[in-house]
């Protein structure tokens, strides 16, 4: 008799396979060249964009910001925005572009963003956010359009605004979505105070799994290690990792296809990693590039290890000078 999780992971789309782990949007840190870097450890792992506002994409005509290396797949784009025609604007550039699933912002707790009325703040409006995605999917045809959420804001009594926000969320058709399972203070902590201040609620999240089974739920906040993401994949369909990647990537990619995708091929090596690299980093620095736009995102990747500091310090004293390139990646490597 098939197992009815095993039946449900059968009418998952490819994407959402690869949503068992998925490493944060992450603003500064999850750009192109990070992300390269990081499918090098994981042929399986969702990655994501750093947020990409709708208005810079349709009335600031930034659409540079959706570059991506073919290479990144499965990779998916993050919008924030709060208008719905703007939004399904935007959705329809990162289809034109290829992106495996466009995902909206209802998380970020930024100044800045509340300022645009989008992220976190969207919390407050449930039918503002229902809007926006219905005319993202309309835009995304087959592509699927996703949610990353906050448990709520502020004075919200978590464990009723959340379910009422899932919903109204699956009644748009929604079908996969991410939760922080944090709350966000809009007023009166910082960005990064929100990640840190706020107390997890994981058994709300997981409760929220055990009351929409047919939704693909995902969980964020605080997973700092495989061993977690394991421990979490018992009660939801994915987890989400976000500074712990960025900080010890081998740690939480390394592994990853072997102990969460069953994948069975061979991992490299973190000295592996480095030198398959080399091709990307001469081509950056060929046309114009900075070496360190590329190795800021693999100071953690010896996070650990023997060797550890010396790496860190000979690529952050040197990267950004004139004419770095792989030679010094080489000579920082731990002996």
């Amino acid at each position: 008799m098939v197992d009815q999780k095993e039946q449900e992971k059968s009418a998952f789309s490819a994407v959402d396979c690869a949503a068992r782990l998925s490493v944060a949007p992450m603003m500064d840190w999850t750009d192109r060249h990070c992300r390269y870097f990081h499918r090098l450890m994981s042929r399986h792992a969702l990655l994501y964009t750093e947020m990409v506002t709708a208005p810079a994409l349709v009335r600031g005509g930034a659409v540079h910001l959706l570059d991506y290396n073919s290479e990144e797949h499965p990779v998916a784009v993050q919008l924030g925005g709060s208008d719905p025609a703007e939004l399904a604007a935007a959705t329809g550039f990162c289809v034109e572009r290829g992106y495996d699933e466009v995902n909206l912002n209802v998380g970020c707790p930024s100044d800045r963003v509340q300022s645009g009325a989008f992220g976190a703040v969207l919390m407050k409006s449930p039918d503002l956010v229902a809007d926006c995605v219905r005319a993202m999917q309309e835009a995304a045809g087959d592509v699927p359009v996703t949610v990353k959420c906050r448990i709520g804001v502020d004075d919200q009594e978590a464990a009723e605004v959340l379910p009422e926000f899932l919903r109204k969320m699956q009644a748009a058709g929604v079908g996969r979505i991410t939760v922080h399972a944090r709350k966000a203070w809009l007023d009166g902590l910082s960005p990064k105070e929100n990640r840190d201040i706020p107390p997890l609620d994981y058994p709300l999240v997981h409760e929220m799994k055990r009351i929409f089974p047919d939704l693909h739920l995902s969980i964020n906040g605080g997973i700092a290690s495989l061993d977690s993401v394991e421990a979490e994949l018992a009660h939801m369909d994915g987890v989400m990792v976000g500074r712990a990647a960025y900080h010890q990537p081998y740690d939480i990619l390394g592994n990853a296809d072997q102990r969460i995708f069953g994948d069975a091929r061979a991992r490299l090596s973190r000295e592996d990693v480095v030198f398959a690299m080399e091709d990307y980093i001469g081509r950056h620095v060929a046309a114009g590039g900075k070496l360190a736009q590329i190795t800021k995102h693999m100071l953690g990747l010896f996070a650990g290890q023997p060797g550890a500091r010396r790496w860190k310090r000979v690529l952050s004293e040197g990267a950004h000078k004139e004419g770095a390139g792989f030679a010094l990646v080489q000579e920082a490597l731990p002996r």
